[in-house]
């Protein structure tokens, strides 16, 4: 009996310690709050601003730049987009990712909206989506739509130029 009674409770224990990695990886029932899991919210997906996972998962801009950088025909062709003589590394500072970027500089283009302002717009404080941003500076236009369209223009960029 005393045998038996050790080889079961010897059997729980392992059977416990077994199953310790994977209710590691489920984050202890974390649930719909999104901590650990890797994804995040913003703003700017309220407005349809679906570039947010171009150009993988960097959040910092000097992974902006490296890939601008990396890749001359987009680069050149944000440029063109920017008044004469924006350095495009630090026009790209404190963007979420490539993507974000390409969509702001596209907006300020095609509104005329002054591409600083903009951009200090939705950097903040507070933090602002791009169609909030074209809300405040452009009261006149269908925000939604300009961010559809910038998005759209953004990813065919991004596509076109063989690096996304």
């Amino acid at each position: 009996m005393k045998n038996t009674l050790r080889f079961a409770v010897g059997l729980a224990a392992l059977a416990a310690f077994a199953a310790l990695p994977v209710y590691a990886q489920h984050g202890h029932g974390g649930g719909a709050s999104g901590m650990g899991s890797g994804h995040s919210s913003s703003s700017a997906s309220s407005h349809g601003n679906s570039t947010e996972g171009k150009g993988g998962n960097n959040n910092s801009s000097s992974s902006i730049s490296e890939k601008l950088t990396d890749n001359t025909k987009l680069a050149n062709k944000l440029q063109g987009l920017l008044p004469s003589g924006t350095n495009l590394s630090l026009a790209a500072q404190g963007f979420k990712n490539l993507g974000q970027f390409v969509a702001a500089v596209h907006v300020s283009h095609n509104l005329g909206i002054p591409f600083d302002q903009l951009k200090a717009t939705m950097m903040g404080p507070p933090k602002e989506s791009l169609g909030k941003a074209i809300d405040q500076l452009k009261p006149t236009a269908n925000s939604k739509a300009e961010t559809k369209k910038a998005t759209d223009e953004a990813k065919e960029d991004m596509n076109d130029s063989g690096k996304s």
